[in-house]
Order: C-alpha cells, then structure tokens, then sequence
C-alpha cells in the first residue's frame, strides 16, 4: 500500500527536530516537512492553508473552532509552552505597583487573539480579579508597524480594542508615553534598549511563575499541531499517526537534554534547571496528551469566551481529533 503524501510546517524546535531531521517519521505518510517561523504558520494557515500539517496558535484555534470555520483539527501535541509573567512590561510613572493596578489602563497587544494574550488576560482576570473589559487594549506591531489580527476577530461592545496608527509601534508608544503597559510575547525594543521609565510588570517572574503553577498546577500552552480538516476526514488514521510521531520526538528531546556526557543545549547550567523543573512539575516536564492537559484546555476555552474572543463555550473534545485523545 503507497504511503499517504503529505506536507508538514512548524518550527525547529528541539521536540520537532527529530521529524524535521527524518528521524522520527509519521507512519503511513511521506512527509515533507518544512521548518518555519510560528507566525508564517498561523498567517498561512489561516490565509492560505498551505500545509496538510502546521502548527497553530491555541487561541487561534478556539475561536476559528467556536465560529464554525476551523481549517484544520488539532491534536494534543503542544509544540510551544511558556508562562505568561514575563510577558508584561510597564510605564514606571503611571502608578502600576501591581497587576491589579491596569485597570482602566491603555494596555497594547499585538494581537487580541495571541495566545500569550489570552493567558495574560486569565491571569489577570482569574488572580487579580481585571476583567478584559476593565482595561482598553491597543494593537499593531511592537517594533515595526502595520500588523494586523492573522485571522478576523468580532468583540463584544463591552472590549475596548482599537488599532494604533498605522506608521506607529505599540514599542514606541510606550516609550513616548502613550500607552502605560504591554502583553509582549518578546521583550519590546524599549525594554531592550533601556529606555526610561520602562520595566517588567514582575522583575523576578520566575519566582513568580513557579509560584503560578505551585497554585494552579497550570503549564500555560501557546501553540498545538493541527492537520488538515478535510484530510483527517478521508484518513481517519492520520491523526493518531500524527500523534505518536510528534511524541516520540518529544521524548527524545526530554531524554537528551538530561545528557550531562555533552552539551547538546548553550545553556551553562542546563541539568540544573532540569532538575529544578522536575522539583517543581514531576518527571514529565513538557506533558502531550488530552488527559494529562485538560485543565489547561478547558481554562483557555473559558477565557476565549470571557473576553470576547469565542461567541460560545467550546467543549474540550471540539478541538482534537477523536483519534488523538488517547494516550501515547
């Protein structure tokens, strides 16, 4: 029996590269598989569907899923994951002593819809008790100008977001004062060059992260793997296909960065902060799986719909394929 031909994208992280490399194959397929820039992915994916298998932006993904016009289907393969803390950075002469304190803020993001976003706004909402709604959010590019949702967003009345001039930089406005805060998934430029009056929300959000998950036991989730909705619907195996190979090179990424014989990662201490990640989260420091996710799956569900994102709850189930939600 030939093998199904199929295209693939993401990008080369170390838990993709053995599919990337040939290493890890996807059974049954001959894959061609092309190592991209996340945001290439999700702007072709929600443009143009250029590829049979991408990564995709969770939140993306809910509301595409909540609206009815999801290209593709997701599996629980969660390519990107990382705490949000770090992602605010604030004005230092506007009164922001915490994150309860951007309320009624102009607060830029460069997408509503981002999934760093999202999480950012749960925890805003779920520990500092600032509703979306609280907070007027400006949008476009953080250090060059002119971008735009990736996908068409329809907010309710009640969430003030308002695109900044287009030959403008939500960086820039920050630094001249004309916005008190960011949600950056990369430090801003104005970070980065020291400007005045610019810091992070939490200095030490580290600390402040593990302390986040010590509480919620939540891992946040940026970005899944999604297949081609048509072609899951014609090869009803491909999924659990897809699944397991992503899998197993995950494992193999886990695996080699506890390999103090050499080092694989430019990182000095890197066995160390393995080791302090495994204190804190057990054995498997980067869980697959819909089972082992779930919590985190059905608080960004909520949040999407909280904040205006999704115009329904969506169920859990709803995102995956069915031959993916089992364990592997």
């Amino acid at each position: 029996m030939s093998k199904l031909r199929i295209t693939a994208a993401c990008a080369a992280y170390d838990r993709t590269w053995p599919l990337i490399s040939g290493q890890i194959p996807i059974e049954g397929c001959e894959t061609n598989f092309f190592a991209i820039d996340p945001s290439e992915a999700f702007r072709r994916a929600y443009s143009t569907q250029d590829f049979d298998v991408t990564e995709l932006s969770a939140s993306s993904h809910i509301l595409t899923t909540a609206r009815g016009d999801a290209p593709y289907i997701g599996v629980p393969a969660f390519v990107s994951r990382l705490f949000r803390h770090s992602s605010f950075y604030i004005r230092t002469d506007r009164g922001i002593r915490s994150a309860g304190d951007l309320r009624g803020k102009l607060v830029g993001v460069t997408e509503y819809q981002m999934t760093a976003g999202l999480w950012a706004r749960g925890l805003l909402s779920d520990d500092f008790k600032v509703r979306a709604s609280e907070v007027r959010w400006r949008s476009g590019g953080m250090d060059s100008p002119g971008l735009t949702e990736r996908t068409p967003i329809k907010l309710p009345a009640e969430i003030d977001l308002r695109p900044i001039p287009p030959d403008k930089t939500l960086s820039g406005m920050l630094e001249a004062g004309e916005l008190d805060a960011l949600i950056a998934a990369r430090a801003p430029r104005c970070f980065v060059q020291r400007a005045p009056h610019i810091d992070r929300l939490f200095p030490d959000f580290r600390a402040a992260e593990e302390d986040y998950y010590r509480r919620t036991r939540l891992f946040p989730i940026m970005h899944l793997i999604g297949i081609r909705r048509s072609l899951v619907e014609a090869h009803p195996w491909l999924a659990a296909s897809v699944m397991k190979a992503f899998t197993k090179a995950k494992t193999i990424a886990l695996r080699e960065i506890e390999d103090v014989g050499i080092s694989r990662a430019s990182l000095p201490w890197l066995p160390a902060d393995v080791a302090r990640a495994k204190a804190l989260m057990g054995p498997d420091i980067w869980p697959y799986g819909f089972k082992a996710n779930q919590r985190e799956i059905e608080s960004m569900l909520r949040w999407s719909k909280e904040q205006g994102l999704s115009d329904r709850l969506v169920s859990a189930q709803e995102l995956f394929a069915p031959g993916s939600l089992e364990d592997f």
